[in-house]
């Protein structure tokens, strides 16, 4: 592919994908340079593929929570390959109602292909951890801004998703699934993989238009590891905006829109 001509939704995947794409230690580094990462989830361990932790967004107070890939091989995995084990869902909660004692907005970073799906991750409660934290996030008391950053597979994306504004990058992609695992099941045939993401409606801007997310954020041509600064100063002047408005919100209203904001994702109008 060439990196300069971004047309199909396969060149979107390949670039969401690509290694040398910036990771979401990047962007917390470039956000808050004060970030004070916290671990565990007080019940079985510290899951590395979560990155979770406080600090200031331009003298803002913020919870930052990030699905972290790794850059090296050996970081990757260390990371599991931003794959989550259950115990990184249970750290995520726990930081989250955290910020909500402390009434701190909450940032998360979404950046996985999908919730780890090993046995011990079953066994430890992988499909209860998601599910709970679906349902605790869509009542959480304090502002939640997502961003996608490179890949948002699955639940094991959604699990950190249920936000009050969700932002993309212009090379992300957000999906229920990989367009290989698409491909298998529908059409029976993983090699089906660049077909099935053109179906897919998974880049930014086939959910943009469709009213999922709220909004996209540039990158330069090639991608975002082309010129990383360009694009985090835009997503860093996003985000303190809508922080601010969402701080300004009455909190059992933004509740309420949240709750509303996710009831009309996927509705339709029968008559057209």
């Amino acid at each position: 592919m060439n990196l300069e001509q971004v047309n199909s939704a396969w060149d979107k995947v390949s670039l969401a994908r690509c290694k040398s794409r910036p990771t979401s230690l990047t962007l917390i580094k470039y956000l808050c340079p004060d970030f004070v990462e916290l671990h565990g989830d007080r019940l079985y361990g510290d899951d590395p593929s979560i990155i979770g932790g406080i600090g200031f967004i331009e003298g803002i107070p913020v919870t930052i929570i990030a699905q972290e890939k790794g850059q090296t091989t050996e970081e990757k995995i260390m990371r599991n390959f931003g794959m989550p084990h259950p115990e990184g869902y249970r750290k995520t909660l726990r930081l989250m109602k955290q910020a909500e004692k402390f009434q701190r907005p909450v940032l998360l970073i979404i950046d996985t292909p999908g919730a780890y799906p090993g046995i011990g991750a079953e066994e430890r409660g992988a499909a209860m951890a998601i599910a709970s934290n679906l349902w605790e996030m869509s009542a959480l008391k304090v502002p939640l801004i997502g961003v996608v950053l490179g890949e948002g597979g699955s639940g094991g994306a959604l699990a950190i998703g249920v936000c009050d504004r969700i932002f993309m990058l212009e090379n992300a992609i957000y999906a229920i699934l990989s367009p290989e695992g698409f491909a298998s099941i529908y059409y029976k045939d993983g090699s089906l993989a660049q077909q099935a993401a053109e179906v897919m409606k998974l880049t930014a801007q086939d959910l943009f238009g469709y009213g999922i997310i709220d909004g996209i954020i540039p990158e330069t041509a090639g991608g975002l590891h082309k010129n990383p600064e360009y694009t985090f100063s835009i997503l860093k002047d996003t985000l303190i905006t809508e922080f601010k408005k969402l701080l300004k919100t009455d909190i059992d209203g933004l509740v309420t829109n949240r709750y509303d904001k996710f009831r009309k994702i996927g509705g339709f109008d029968v008559t057209k």
